[in-house]
C-alpha cells in the first residue's frame, strides 16, 4: 500500500497519525508513507526524526478580521495545486487527513482525483476542517458519540483514537526512582499538557500548604518553558514533587490512584485505554471550547470529574481530591467506566477499515 497522511497543527493531530502509521507498519512492512503538513511547525520536526518522509505545505488559519481571511483563501487555493502536486508524484492508494489546515488542502484535492480518503476527528467538536471535508470523504473515524452524531452515519465508524493502542502496548517500567516517589503512598499525577499551564502553576503557590496532610503524594508537572522558581520555597510539603516533563506517561498512568488534567484528545485517549480515573480541569483556551466537551463525555459516562478553571480555587481542588481519594468504591467505578470507553484495539480496528475501503 502507499498511503499519505495529512495533518498538522498541534500533537493532538499528529502523535494519533503516527501512532496508526508505526501499526500499520509492523503489520505491512512494506508500506509507503508519506507525511503532509506546515512547514514550521511540530510535524515538520518530528515526522523526519521518526524516520518518515515528509512534504510541507503554507497555509493559513481562517480565523482573523475579514483581510486575513482573504490573505488565508488566496493561500488555500495555492496550497490545493501544491497539494495535487504531490499527490500525483506520490501516487497513493489512499489518503488520510488527521486534522490541522493542511488536511483540507490535501484530503480535498485527494478527492476531487477520485483517490481513496478518510479523515479521523479527534475531539467530541468536530474541526472546521473536517466539518468541511466530510461531505466529500469516503470514511470518517471518530472517538466520541457526540462527534458520531454529528457526522454522516452512512460512512462514519466509532473506532477511537490510534494512541490508545500505543499506551496499551507499551513496556512498563519503574517509576518510583525515575520520580522519586515512594512506593508506599498512593500517586496523584497533577500535569496541564506537555507545555503546562501558566495559570495552574501561579495556582499551585497558594495551594501547597493545602497539602501538607496528605496521606498520599503529588507529582505536579509544571510543563516545559514554565517559570517554576516558586518550587524552591521552603514550604512545600514532603508530599510534594515535581517533574518539567513526562517521558514515559503510560507507564506513570498505571500506578496512580488518579490523574488531574486537561482534556486534550489524546490525554483522554490514553487514560481510557488504561482505566485510569480522572479530574479534569478543561483548557478554555481551545477551538470552540472542544475540551470541554470532551471532557463531559466523560463526566456523562462516570469516568471522571470535571471542575471548569474559572469554578476552581486551592481549597476546591484539595477537597475534590481528598474526596476521591477517601472513596475507594468511587474511583473503582471511575476506573471501570473509563475501561469501558477507551479503545485499546483503536489502531487493529482502523487499519481493518482501510482495507475495506481499499477492496472497495
Amino acid at each position: 500500500m502507499r498511503i499519505l497522511i495529512s495533518t498538522g497543527g498541534t500533537g493532538g493531530h499528529l502523535y494519533p497519525a503516527l501512532a496508526l502509521a508505526d501499526d500499520i507498519k509492523e503489520r505491512e512492512p512494506e508500506t509507503k508513507f508519506l507525511f503532509v503538513g506546515t512547514k514550521h511547525r511540530l510535524e515538520s520536526q518530528v515526522v523526519p526524526q521518526r524516520g518518515y518522509d515528509y512534504r510541507g505545505i503554507h497555509v493559513l488559519g481562517l480565523a482573523g478580521h475579514p483581510l486575513q481571511k482573504a490573505k488565508a483563501m488566496m493561500v488555500f487555493i495555492r496550497s490545493l495545486a501544491i497539494s495535487k502536486k504531490i499527490i500525483q508524484e506520490f501516487k497513493p492508494d489512499l489518503v488520510i487527513g488527521f486534522g490541522g489546515y493542511v488536511s483540507a488542502s490535501v484530503v480535498y484535492s485527494a478527492t476531487r482525483m477520485h483517490i481513496k480518503t478518510m479523515i479521523h476527528e479527534q475531539n467530541s467538536i468536530i474541526g472546521l476542517t473536517n466539518k468541511m471535508l466530510m461531505k466529500y470523504v469516503d470514511a470518517i473515524v471518530c472517538c466520541y458519540e457526540k462527534a458520531y452524531e454529528a457526522f454522516p452515519k452512512e460512512k462514519t465508524y466509532l473506532l477511537g483514537n490510534p494512541r490508545a493502542s500505543v499506551v496499551v502496548k507499551a513496556p512498563k517500567k519503574d517509576i518510583y526512582e525515575t520520580y522519586h516517589l515512594d512506593r508506599q503512598k498512593r500517586i496523584v499525577l497533577m500535569v496541564m499538557g506537555s507545555l503546562g499551564s501558566s495559570t495552574i502553576n501561579q495556582m499551585m503557590k497558594d495551594t501547597l500548604a493545602l497539602f501538607k496532610d496528605a496521606d498520599y503524594q503529588i507529582l505536579f508537572v509544571t510543563g516545559k518553558h514554565q517559570e517554576h522558581d516558586w518550587l524552591s520555597s521552603k514550604d512545600m510539603p514532603a508530599c510534594f514533587h515535581t517533574a518539567e516533563y513526562i517521558e514515559d506517561m503510560p507507564s506513570l498512568l498505571r500506578k496512580v490512584s488518579l490523574i488531574v488534567t486537561r482534556a486534550g484528545a489524546t490525554t483522554l485517549a490514553e487514560i481510557t485505554a488504561l482505566g485510569c480515573p480522572s479530574l479534569i480541569i478543561p483548557s478554555p483556551y481551545v477551538a470552540s471550547n472542544h475540551q470541554e466537551y470532551n471532557a463531559r463525555e466523560l463526566e456523562r459516562k462516570k469516568a471522571a470529574v470535571v471542575i471548569l478553571e474559572k469554578d476552581l480555587t486551592p481549597k476546591k481542588l484539595v477537597d475534590t481530591i481528598n474526596h476521591l481519594l477517601q472513596d475507594e468504591e468511587t474511583l473503582k467505578n471511575m476506573a471501570l467506566q473509563a475501561r469501558q470507553l477507551g479503545k485499546p484495539d483503536a489502531c487493529l480496528d482502523i487499519y481493518q477499515l482501510i482495507k475495506k475501503i481499499m477492496k472497495e
